[in-house]
């Protein structure tokens, strides 16, 4: 099967982007160079072609309560207009993907989840709607399809992301509302951009202040360019995949297929803060209290090396000539000057502190684990 492309793939080809197949995407990874990317989010303002991820409807008054069986957080919690990160677990516990559910209403939701497993994720979300309703139907006489409704919208939607202390800057100017208002993980609607009404949000994966613009395909062009102009005099610069893996790890966010996948459980990871085991029942909620009151025998760690070299996802880590884990991810840090990574170590070795070491072609190489995010804005 042939790879897919992006809405923008024509843009990114114009600006003599690097093009790499991403799971099954055509994606940039760099234009110039990840380090210059990079340091331009940090200090001004990048802009990246997200359209590979994907987005879900979910319509009906069943809505609420079925978006809350289906995830760990507890989407209750938010109001209209808001955002809530989470992860949506099997019933083993194990992590189908981490995603964002945005909450237009009580019975309009959108579900955000990573480019990969969008066809996974898909058919799962439908499976447990089979069986939620199921369940509904033997307390309740009437129950229509118009409930209920979940449709897979990623085709028709495109999204750009406009990272960086800059953006909020560069936004207002070409939008027909003040978007510099929003707060953080909440969401404005039917925002005007050219031609393109778009959806604003301002979640972020860099660790930097910034937007996301959900808008139609058709309308993907006149947007991004449109950004890049009102960007120019803040230095604004295209950015690939590359930065973004960088700059996700500077602030230790979980990337799925390599810190998080279907035998890690969100207590393993970072993620506990997303588990809401006070609330009613949801998909791994049993496995979860059970590993909650036995322990977690693996933590998921940040360290840095204190030797040179750079530790890569996969690699063993040892400590005492012993392997306690291996790396998840791992880069050189181009705003901190050194080489960092996450990984899952045995839980005794998950101390802040620690000194390990990361078996880099058969070497040790040693390390230390440290207090994760690594970087974090003042």
């Amino acid at each position: 099967m042939d790879p897919q492309k992006t809405p923008l793939h024509d843009a990114h080809a114009r600006l003599n982007a690097k093009i790499v197949d991403f799971h099954g995407w055509l994606m940039p990874i760099h234009y110039t160079s990840i380090v210059q990317e990079h340091e331009a989010v940090r200090t001004n303002a990048g802009l990246f072609d997200v359209s590979h991820m994907g987005e879900f409807l979910v319509y009906g008054s069943e809505a609420t309560l079925f978006i809350n069986k289906l995830v760990t957080n507890d989407v209750t919690k938010i109001d209209d207009k808001q955002c809530m990160y989470t992860p949506m677990c099997i019933e083993e516990g194990g992590i189908v993907d981490d995603l964002i559910v945005y909450r237009h209403s009580r019975d309009h939701y959108m579900l955000v989840v990573n480019a990969s497993n969008i066809e996974k994720d898909f058919d799962w979300v439908n499976s447990i709607k089979k069986k939620y309703l199921d369940e509904v139907k033997k307390y309740r006489d009437s129950l229509s399809e118009k409930d209920l409704v979940i449709r897979n919208v990623s085709d028709k939607t495109s999204l750009i992301a406009l990272q960086g202390p800059a953006s909020k800057e560069i936004l207002p100017k070409i939008t027909d509302e003040d978007v510099s208002q929003i707060k953080r993980f909440h969401f404005a609607e039917d925002i005007g951009i050219g031609d393109a009404k778009t959806v604003v949000s301002r979640t972020g994966y860099t660790g930097e202040d910034g937007f996301e613009i959900y808008l139609p395909s058709e309308l993907a062009h006149e947007v991004w360019d449109k950004i890049m102009d009102a960007g120019k005099e803040h230095g604004i610069m295209p950015c690939g995949l590359g930065a973004r893996d960088t700059l996700r790890l500077e602030s230790a966010l979980m990337l799925y297929g390599n810190d998080i996948d279907e035998k890690t459980t969100p207590l393993e990871a970072p993620l506990t803060w997303t588990v809401k085991l006070d609330k009613n029942d949801f998909i791994g909620k049993e496995a979860l209290l059970k590993q909650k009151n036995a322990g977690v025998k693996k933590k998921l760690v940040g360290f840095e090396l204190t030797e040179k070299g750079i530790p890569r996802s996969g690699y063993e880590l040892a400590a005492d000539s012993e392997k306690i884990g291996y790396v998840t991810s791992g880069t050189y840090s181009p705003t901190l000057k050194k080489s960092i990574g996450l990984g899952y170590v045995k839980t005794p070795k998950a101390v802040e502190g620690t000194e390990i070491e990361v078996i880099i072609r058969d070497k040790p190489v040693k390390a230390k684990t440290v207090k994760i995010p690594f970087y974090k804005r003042v």
